[in-house]
């Protein structure tokens, strides 16, 4: 193999697989002398990947852990089981999967040839994920496509609908996605509103990149990062919510249950607590952390959640009925 790019390429392959391998058996498998082989480790050394080589007879070298993280070569089965895990985190927003999660995922679709794409998108097609929280989706393609712009510093043409339902055509200037755990939110300079705005991204639709640079804004004064302005963004917009409930379960159990915003329940005996706390969470959201604790409860206010748990309640009581048609729906779990 005469190619050096091409040998280097091959080379760094096999030294991928997590084994030590013999000088003369990689000179075999390249074709090569195994002083070229020699060579050629010390051009990979020289890129950043740390080859370590074995001392003796035989002598070998194996990749191990560096510093820092150079390139790294995927087959396909990799790349393919590599993207739909980012593609399955990213769209349901799991908490714990940020923005460093969409940027790589943007990045390994970039370079996925179309019929590794056509896998990955066949198999996330074929595929339902249990969600948690209020189970708003994404489409990751949106996700990559904002994340796509925001590191290339492009402006962003994209549709909105906003709470009330009423959809507009926005162009911004992307500065940060931010993942709460439950939903993702973008931050941007709105430029036909000329203001800062933050949009829930699961709203938004066809985000397309202009081809348009800029120079990133600072943000107002007093916000120190992305994450800060949403948060303030929210505690302005977000009406508070004074949650009163008593749980028929023990403090200890409840709190385990609940999100750690929510606070500690005061015992009022082994078997029963009471939370009194606020939340500027959305309604649907509250209700449905409530729900999942799994225990007896009853909501004592606002009005507004106690209304919404009735909602809740009627339509959770209607789907677990029988269909009027007497028929039936049965699954097999294996």
């Amino acid at each position: 193999m005469t190619d050096t790019p091409a040998r280097l390429l091959n080379l760094l392959s096999l030294l991928q697989t997590p084994r030590e391998w013999p000088g003369s058996e990689l000179a075999t498998r390249l074709g090569v002398t195994p002083r070229t082989i020699r060579r050629d480790i010390d051009r990979l050394r020289d890129l950043g990947y740390p080859v370590e080589a074995s001392r003796g007879s035989v002598g070998g070298y194996r990749l191990v852990a560096g510093t820092a993280m150079p390139p790294l070569l995927l087959d396909d089965e990799e790349a393919v089981a590599i993207a739909v895990g980012l593609r399955a985190g990213a769209g349901h927003a799991i908490e714990g999967v940020d923005e460093a999660s969409v940027r790589a995922l943007a990045k390994l679709e970039q370079v996925l040839p179309s019929r590794l794409r056509h896998r990955v998108s066949s198999l996330q097609n074929a595929t339902v994920l249990l969600t948690r929280g209020d189970g708003a989706t994404i489409d990751p393609r949106t996700l990559t496509a904002i994340a796509s712009a925001v590191t290339a510093r492009e402006r962003l043409r994209f549709g909105y609908r906003a709470r009330d339902g009423a959809a507009s055509k926005r162009q911004a200037e992307p500065y940060r996605l931010v993942s709460t755990g439950s939903r993702w939110y973008l931050v941007a300079y709105d430029l036909d509103r000329e203001d800062w705005r933050t949009f829930r991204v699961d709203r938004v639709s066809d985000p397309l990149a202009t081809g348009s640079r800029f120079t990133p804004r600072e943000l107002p004064a007093g916000n120190g990062d992305a994450a800060e302005f949403l948060a303030r963004s929210m505690a302005r917009t977000q009406p508070e919510l004074h949650i009163d409930v008593t749980f028929e379960a023990s403090a200890a159990a409840v709190t385990a249950r609940l999100p750690a915003e929510f606070g500690a329940p005061e015992p009022r005996g082994e078997q029963r607590c009471r939370l009194r706390t606020t939340s500027q969470s959305s309604l649907e959201w509250v209700a449905l952390r409530l729900a999942l604790v799994d225990c007896a409860f009853v909501a004592h206010g606002p009005p507004e959640l106690v209304e919404h748990l009735g909602v809740l309640g009627a339509r959770l009581s209607r789907a677990a009925s029988p269909r009027a048609t007497g028929g039936t729906c049965t699954g097999t779990h294996e």
